[in-house]
């Protein structure tokens, strides 16, 4: 790990103040750190200024406001995986908080940290490599290489490198806002607007700008938030990354119509994957295996695969199946 400077910031305001004050440190913001501390021992990230934010006040809370669920992006994972208002108000952020990590990582993550964190792309955490995300224009050794583990939704020619996080799935399916601070002040802005497909610039992932860090999280209570699930498909049962993960909440009408239908799949895309067409599909129809296998195929039709990954798009399509099964459940 190279030589670095650490502060801990008092208040939001200082912190954003001292970023923009740094700026020929390079420096990072820290919380957690159970993504950047590996980073930074890697020799991936090399920060020369951490700016602590675990003593900002305010941001570590989970409350209702105006109809909404809102999660500081302090709050510890695990705190609010079991906090009683996500649990009975929006079960598949729970759930999607539970299936990831370990115990001891939820103990230490933050809400914010965990939406931002990076690929587990091997090439792009092994410097001897070349990766396009990590030293654009250098190329990307997982094309050739072992890419099993790798995107399938979303790539481009100069990457392939998945988005890991369960989280940002839950929230990508109920249309969730993000509160966010920076040197500019504060926006307001979607979650579907935060992640950026590689494209032909895959070092930027997300679109936040330089010394801007999120402060919370907002999520609108629909009539299907209640009867949601998470399901995650993995190689093993503890502390794995997905191959295939999905978030699902459903509303029904007195017949048994679907009013309301979220999908958002994880596992498979450079990003959060949204599945509208399938939504679209589904809304207004009697659930059942076959209609809803029938209004995924249109989500895969831009999938690249490899003979090594090819697999993610059948057990995505089951994952999902899944999660609409436990939904339901849910609604009795």
């Amino acid at each position: 790990m190279r030589a670095f400077t650490y502060t801990r910031a008092r208040s939001a305001a200082e912190a954003v103040s001292t970023f923009a004050t740094s700026h020929r440190d390079q420096p990072h913001y820290l919380s957690g750190g159970t993504t950047l501390v590996d980073l930074m021992k890697l020799d991936v990230e090399a920060p020369g200024l951490l700016i602590d934010l675990t003593d900002v006040p305010d941001l570590d809370f989970v409350r209702r406001e105006q109809g909404d669920l809102v999660i500081g992006a302090l709050t510890r994972m695990n705190d609010a995986a079991h906090h009683p208002l996500v649990a009975a108000s929006c079960p598949v952020l729970a759930e999607s908080l539970l299936a990831a990590a370990s115990q001891q990582l939820r103990n230490m993550a933050r809400i914010g940290g965990n939406l931002l964190q990076r690929t587990r792309c091997g090439y792009f955490r092994s410097v001897e490599f070349s990766c396009n995300k990590r030293q654009p224009g250098s190329g990307c050794s997982a094309m050739e290489g072992v890419n099993r583990h790798h995107a399938v939704l979303g790539t481009s020619d100069h990457c392939i490198a998945l988005y890991p996080g369960d989280l940002a799935v839950a929230l990508t399916a109920f249309d969730a806002n993000l509160s966010v601070l920076g040197p500019d002040g504060t926006r307001t802005m979607s979650i579907h607007d935060l992640f950026v497909p590689p494209g032909d610039t895959p070092h930027r992932e997300t679109t936040l700008e330089p010394g801007e860090f999120i402060t919370a999280v907002r999520v609108p209570m629909t009539p299907a938030a209640q009867s949601s699930s998470y399901q995650k498909v993995s190689d093993r049962s503890s502390y794995s990354f997905g191959l295939a993960s999905a978030a699902v909440g459903l509303h029904l009408d007195a017949g048994g119509t679907t009013s309301e239908v979220r999908i958002a799949l994880g596992g498979v895309g450079t990003v959060p994957w949204r599945a509208r067409e399938a939504e679209q599909a589904l809304t207004g129809t009697q659930l059942d295996d076959a209609a809803i296998r029938t209004a995924l195929e249109p989500e895969f039709r831009s999938a690249r695969t490899t003979p090594q990954n090819h697999f993610r798009v059948r057990l995505a399509v089951e994952t999902v199946l899944e999660a609409v099964a436990a939904a339901q459940q849910r609604m009795g």
